[in-house]
C-alpha cells in the first residue's frame, strides 16, 4: 500500500516540477521540515534544511517573475530545460524514497521522464502557441495558471494519497462492521 501511495505522490510531484521546478521541491521540503507527514531519507533530507527552503523560495520568486514577461519567459524556459527534469528526478526520488523502497535509479529516471515530458509540452508547444496567437497578452494568465496548477498538484500529490488511504481504512472498517453485524444477525 505504501509503495502505491508513494508512487502516486512521486508522479504528481515530478509532473508539477515540469511546470515549475522549485514549487514541489519547496513544498516537500517544507512539509518534511514542519510536519511529521514525510520523513525524507538522506540525501533528500537536505530539502528540509531551512537555508535550502529559503533558497528555494528565492528561486520560486525569480522563476515566478521571469515567467510572466513574454520575451523573458522563453529564455527562462530554455534555461529550465535542464533544471525542471532534474528537479522532477529529485522530487520523485525523494517522495518515493520517503514512502517506499523503490530503487533510486528507477525513481530518478522516472522523475526525469515525467518532469521532462511536462516541461517539453509547456515550453515547446503550449507557451509558444499562446505567445503566437495572443501576441504575448495571454502569457501572464497562462503563467499564473501554471503556477497555481503546480502548487495544487504538489499539495494534492502529498495529501490525496493520505486521504485515499484513510478512506480505504474507513471502507475496510465499515465492511468489517457490516459483515460482523450480518453474521451476528444470522446467528440470532
Amino acid at each position: 500500500m505504501d509503495l502505491l501511495l508513494g508512487i502516486f505522490s512521486a508522479f504528481g510531484l515530478s509532473a508539477s516540477a515540469g511546470l515549475n521546478a522549485y514549487i514541489p521541491l519547496f513544498i516537500i521540503g517544507a512539509i518534511a521540515h514542519y510536519t511529521d507527514w514525510i520523513k525524507l531519507a538522506a540525501p533528500y533530507d537536505a530539502l528540509a534544511n531551512p537555508w535550502i527552503l529559503i533558497l528555494l523560495g528565492v528561486l520560486i520568486l525569480i522563476e515566478f517573475l521571469a515567467d510572466k514577461i513574454p520575451a523573458i519567459n522563453h529564455l527562462n524556459d530554455l534555461i529550465q530545460t535542464l533544471i525542471r527534469p532534474v528537479a522532477g528526478a529529485i522530487v520523485f526520488a525523494a517522495a518515493a524514497r520517503a514512502l517506499t523502497s523503490l530503487n533510486p535509479l528507477l525513481a530518478l529516471a522516472s522523475g526525469l521522464l515525467v518532469a521532462g515530458s511536462v516541461h517539453t509540452a509547456k515550453a515547446g508547444i503550449v507557451r509558444p502557441a499562446v505567445t503566437a496567437t495572443t501576441g504575448g497578452a495571454a502569457n501572464l494568465p497562462v503563467s499564473l495558471a501554471e503556477d497555481l496548477l503546480a502548487t495544487l498538484t504538489s499539495f494534492l500529490a502529498i495529501i490525496l494519497p493520505v486521504i485515499i488511504a484513510c478512506l480505504l481504512l474507513l471502507l475496510a472498517a465499515w465492511l468489517t462492521w457490516r459483515t460482523w453485524k450480518r453474521s451476528k444477525a444470522r446467528v440470532l
